[in-house]
């Protein structure tokens, strides 16, 4: 099945052919951008099988190698096997007859797909007796990973015989189908839990790509493309100019640079910022996709750059005390996946369920689990596990992401993004609270590190936290209480008894510390950051391997301290210098031991915040929470998301789960 996008190609392809995403070659439209992203990934050095399919789809011959190096992976269960299974069926399914693929390969990936595992209840059968695996089934990305991979698995093999379920394709279709409608339906109404992810999103795409793309059923398929379109939507609505610095549910390292954004390709793609990613799972989908359409508005949202003041407040995610209300059951097995998709493992109202599914999936032996091991005695005590889930619950609930309340700000020269009032006190694992955006590289944020480790589990000494602070955001400005947990833990221990801030001076154009502040310009944008240890300051930066950054950590001792952020632009103030004149002078009053701050700001006013009760805006409370699902200037749209409608410079989009009904007004050309 070759689809049309190869006489695209022959038009206009061999224009791009070499050329590279500089700025002075900048593509105009969207079907110039996916011809430009083909040329860019077939001239570069190959990397796995979503490029190595970009490739088929070009007529160029693929390096079979980094698809076996994949099927291997597949083969041997290892973790994040199912990150190339959308491409992997692409292959199968569109690239079969291809006289550019050897009968080897495409034999291997029968092979392959056949005998993966697509779920942790397909446990040993006389036709594939090896039933353990480290691999990761039930965060938010992997359950549609694996759901829609089995589905279309199903779909291509439908009289076949898959040997780690023993189920034929038709069955292994009517097993998947409502866990994918279930996912969907969930991630429409509530959002994600793994909410705005600047590395997770990247996964959750290409799954609905290929379910739109090879799916025959049109309920899935519309669908499908209905949570595609909240997906972008999102991105359109917490970017700045290209990096997705927004708060996350989930990220890494990645949020130290819009460009080790894995979204910042398909910010390429899409509406044409950032920069191309030869290889990345979610633009080599869409580039490949010839159903999926962009609805114009998302487009025209995201690129919404002059608009002086912008607010948006989104809710995401579900409240595990409210799971009934969403149709979970926390007494049921087949719900336990869905809950796990927030990673509440520990959680008082979910610990039993957890221990029956470390039986059923026999994952007392899983990579991830094995710790549990040694609590097995404990678990398996309905008692003292409860007792033990609530007298550690901080601790040990850490990785979960129930509700959240977001506030993203946005200006012309910089953006601020804040997770508000979330789970103050509450271990961390790899969310990130706050953060300020004013370039590419210009950022900075806070946390607190769980430990001194670069690298390794997470948390570590930048993702994630030790202890979250308190943190709520006021338009421009942003106040963080940290109030480091110091009692031995049985996740994270001995946590560090300081706070750490990301400034990277040599990527802003002036960086410097004075009058107790730390002050940042990049263009005309402009930072203040404060911390309540006075002593706070750069470190002196000697490691090689960063040294592009410059001086980019300021440590702050203590067990509680107080962190302040306020942003500013040019039109704002005469001068930089202005701005800065404005701080200094600006009445403050902390107590840290307290957590509490009394900040006069220069442009919102007095602002009165403690670890607990309201963030008063001279003199009157405000609300930081129950937001609808978008409250923005392109959609007001109540929580939980029933009909969801967009609408921007004379274009709008209008979805409605419940009907089945996607109403644009035009595509993105």
């Amino acid at each position: 099945m070759k689809r049309i996008a190869g006489f695209v190609f022959l038009l206009f392809g061999t224009a791009w052919l070499g050329c590279s995403t500089s700025p002075d070659v900048v593509p105009t439209g969207y079907e110039l951008r996916k011809e430009a992203f083909f040329a860019e990934t077939i001239n570069s050095e190959s990397r796995n099988t979503y490029s190595e399919v970009m490739r088929l789809a070009r007529a160029v011959a693929p390096d079979e190698s980094k698809i076996q190096h994949d099927l291997d992976r597949m083969n041997d269960r290892l973790d994040t096997a199912d990150f190339k299974l959308p491409a992997v069926l692409w292959m199968v399914y569109e690239y079969s007859d291809s006289e550019l693929l050897s009968e080897q390969i495409l034999r291997n990936a029968k092979d392959t797909i056949l005998a993966f595992k697509y779920w942790p209840d397909e446990l040993e059968t006389e036709a594939d007796p090896v039933d353990t695996d480290d691999m990761v089934y039930w965060t938010e990305n992997h359950f549609i990973l694996f759901s829609t991979g089995a589905y279309l698995a199903g779909q291509l093999y439908p009289n076949e015989v898959f040997a780690a379920s023993g189920e034929t394709g038709l069955e292994k279709m009517e097993t998947f189908r409502p866990r994918i409608m279930r996912w969907l339906e969930l991630r429409y109404q509530s959002g994600f839990s793994e909410w705005l992810s600047n590395v997770y999103y990247d996964e959750d795409i290409p799954a609905l790509v290929a379910l739109i793309e090879l799916g025959e059923d049109e309920e899935l398929r519309q669908l499908a493309s209905i949570v595609l379109d909240v997906i972008f939507a999102d991105m359109a609505s917490n970017h700045f100019k290209g990096n997705f610095g927004s708060t996350h549910g989930r990220t890494y390292e990645h949020k130290m640079s819009g460009n080790r954004d894995n979204t910042g390709s398909t910010f390429k793609l899409l509406f044409d910022l950032n920069e191309f990613g030869p290889g990345n799972m979610s633009s080599s989908s869409l580039a490949l996709s010839t159903t999926y359409q962009l609805p114009r508005v998302v487009y025209d949202m995201a690129r919404d750059f002059e608009r002086q003041e912008y607010e948006n407040r989104q809710r995401m995610g579900i409240r595990l005390e409210e799971a009934a209300s969403w149709g979970l059951d926390t007494s049921l097995l087949e719900d336990g996946m869905t809950f796990l998709t927030l990673e509440a493992y520990t959680h008082p109202l979910t610990i039993g369920l957890f221990v029956e599914m470390l039986d059923a999936y026999k994952w007392w032996e899983h990579a991830d689990f094995a710790p549990f091991k040694d609590f097995e005695d404990v678990l398996r005590d309905e008692t003292i596990r409860t007792a033990l889930a609530v007298s550690q619950e901080k601790d040990l609930t850490r990785n979960m992401r129930p509700e959240v309340n977001i506030y993203t700000y946005r200006t012309p020269d910089y953006m601020l993004s804040t997770a508000q009032d979330w789970r103050k006190g509450y271990g961390g694992d790899q969310q990130s609270i706050w953060q300020a955006t004013l370039g590419m590289d210009a950022v900075a944020f806070t946390t607190h590190p769980a430990n001194e480790s670069l690298d390794g589990p997470t948390p570590r000494y930048w993702v994630g936290y030790g202890t979250m602070p308190r943190a709520i955001q006021v338009k421009n400005v942003v106040i963080s209480l940290y109030d480091v947990d110091t009692e031995t833990e049985l996740y994270v221990t001995d946590q560090p008894l300081y706070t750490h801030a990301f400034l990277p001076k040599d990527k802003f154009d002036d960086a410097h510390k004075e009058g107790g502040w730390f002050f940042a310009r990049k263009g005309d944008g402009y930072l203040a950051l404060w911390s309540s240890d006075p002593d706070a300051d750069w470190l002196e930066n000697s490691d090689p391997d960063s040294a592009e950054l410059g001086d980019y950590e300021i440590i702050a001792d203590g067990e509680k301290t107080i962190w302040i952020c306020e942003l500013a632009r040019a039109p704002d103030y005469a001068d930089f210098g202005a701005f800065k004149t404005a701080i200094l002078g600006a009445s403050l009053a902390a107590d840290s031991e307290a957590l509490s701050v009394d900040y006069v700001s220069p442009s919102q006013g007095r602002l009165m915040m403690g670890w607990d009760g309201p963030i008063t805006q001279d003199g009157s409370a405000l609300v930081v929470g129950d937001f609808p699902r978008y409250d923005n200037p392109y959609s007001s749209s109540e929580f939980r998301g029933e009909v969801i409608s967009f609408g921007h410079a004379g274009q709008s989009l209008k979805l409605d789960f419940a009907n089945r009904s996607r109403e644009v007004s035009r595509f993105l050309d």
